[in-house]
């Protein structure tokens, strides 16, 4: 009885999955087959299973209350759980400070291209601005980011390609897809913490493989893979999520033998190629999206108020995929959105905003770096491009109660642990460049730390 409730209770086994026979379960549990008719006829009493005559016990449909990701893990702190930080991020208010959030201020952002492109908009026809999106997605939203693919070394087909209402929708198709309860998936430790807040949806065992400033170990990787058998594995090649650092091409093609070795799919999240002063190696370019999954959105550099993504596979997951997407969405992404998201990548202005962006943003790095460098907070590495800087705090120093204190005088940071699946980041911090002018945080930071 006890390992059945423990199975239903972590959803391994689910409202109508089929239970072992009397007989194979006696003989798996090593007891008499009159033990288990006995502990099936409690649970059939208390309504966990049921009995279906001539066919055996299914998992009722009752067994399971509702799933609630905040209580999943109840010991955990919520200064370091993803849904706590993600909350206290995009509830905020205008006033509060926040360093430890995932995208660009406003002002950052191409205000005016996206004000051309809804004045465009509003003169577009009807049927773009009233009907639902295609299966697919614009076609001409993905020639253009097939284009972008073709100056990366990627060469996709028109069915390679399935636009989304978001870059996170996109990876929750690919889990729905590939995933079920009880699976494994391997992660970055640390990684970005809504793949962590995702998969904890998707109801499978996550594990976290370490990561260094040219990938992920590779020696922890392949002994993962070994022990574990995940059947996916969620990464940032470029610009790397928390840490900033860039995968290199020889980690890359090792990585790429090991997947193929132990039939390994590679999820790559590329939300952050723009932000690279210079292309760095693709694992979709060196495999050609055979197991090989891209994924990204425009959310970063465009805007997050109007949402596409876009997921690039092998043709026979796409065709799957864009059924899914009918199936949990009704079609594709609004023709209104990537109306407008064409039209701004279209104009000579985005390739300008980038190059202006990431200009910005080194001095921005280098700048922050500095100030937090002199109240004795490290930077991991200096990373190539982007907006994150990943540092350790000083000895002694929990990052959790230090954001958990900042909190209350309308600082929201991002503590390590929130991006790490064996909890073993608590001396690190990640800090959004682009919301670290305010002098008032350093000054928090220094007497929180006591430096």
């Amino acid at each position: 009885m006890k390992a059945i409730r423990a199975k239903v209770a972590s959803r391994a086994l689910t409202a109508g999955d089929r239970l072992p026979s009397i007989r194979a379960f006696a003989a798996t549990m090593g007891v008499s087959p009159s033990t288990v008719v006995e502990a099936y006829d409690r649970l059939a009493a208390e309504n966990l299973i049921r009995a279906r005559p001539g066919s055996g016990f299914y998992v009722s449909a009752t067994a399971l209350p509702p799933l609630a990701l905040a209580e999943d893990e109840p010991s955990r702190d919520r200064a370091v759980d993803p849904f706590w930080v993600s909350r206290q991020s995009l509830d905020a208010d205008p006033a509060v400070l926040k360093p430890g959030c995932g995208w660009l201020p406003p002002g950052w952002m191409p205000a005016d291209a996206l004000r051309r492109a809804f004045r465009a908009l509003a003169r577009a026809e009807d049927s773009v601005l009233s009907d639902y999106g295609v299966t697919r997605g614009s076609p001409a939203l993905r020639r253009l980011l097939m284009a972008r693919f073709a100056e990366e070394g990627i060469e996709a087909s028109a069915d390679q390609l399935l636009l989304t209402a978001s870059g996170t929708q996109a990876i929750d198709l690919i889990c729905r897809f590939l995933l079920r309860p009880g699976d494994t998936v391997l992660v970055d430790d640390p990684c970005y913490f809504n793949f962590r807040a995702l998969l904890r949806a998707h109801q499978v065992k996550i594990v976290g493989v370490p990561y260094t400033a040219s990938g992920p170990d590779l020696a922890s990787f392949e002994d993962i893979l070994a022990a574990a058998r995940p059947r996916l594995y969620v990464t940032n090649s470029a610009l790397h999520n928390p840490t900033g650092a860039t995968l290199s091409a020889q980690t890359a093609h090792r990585l790429l033998n090991a997947a193929a070795a132990h039939d390994l799919t590679v999820v790559e999240d590329d939300i952050f190629a723009d932000f690279e002063p210079d292309p760095s190696v693709r694992l979709a370019a060196l495999d050609g999206l055979n197991r090989v999954i891209r994924i990204g959105s425009f959310s970063k550099t465009l805007s997050a108020s109007v949402r596409c993504g876009y997921i690039a596979a092998r043709p026979d997951w796409i065709a799957d995929l864009v059924d899914l997407q009918v199936a949990t969405s009704f079609g594709g992404p609004s023709p209104a959105a990537t109306e407008l998201i064409a039209s701004v990548l279209t104009g000579g202005g985005y390739r300008k905003h980038m190059e202006e962006l990431r200009r910005r943003l080194a001095r921005a790095r280098r700048e922050t770096a500095g100030r937090l460098q002199r109240i004795g907070i490290e930077p991991w590495l200096m990373p190539r491009g982007g907006f994150y800087l990943w540092c350790r705090l000083p000895d002694g120093c929990d990052s959790a109660d230090v954001a958990r204190l900042a909190l209350a005088e309308n600082i929201v940071l991002a503590p390590g642990n929130v991006f790490s699946a064996s909890q073993s980041a608590a001396a690190f911090m990640r800090f959004n460049v682009t919301h670290c002018g305010n002098p008032q945080i350093m000054s928090v930071l220094q007497r929180m730390i006591g430096t």
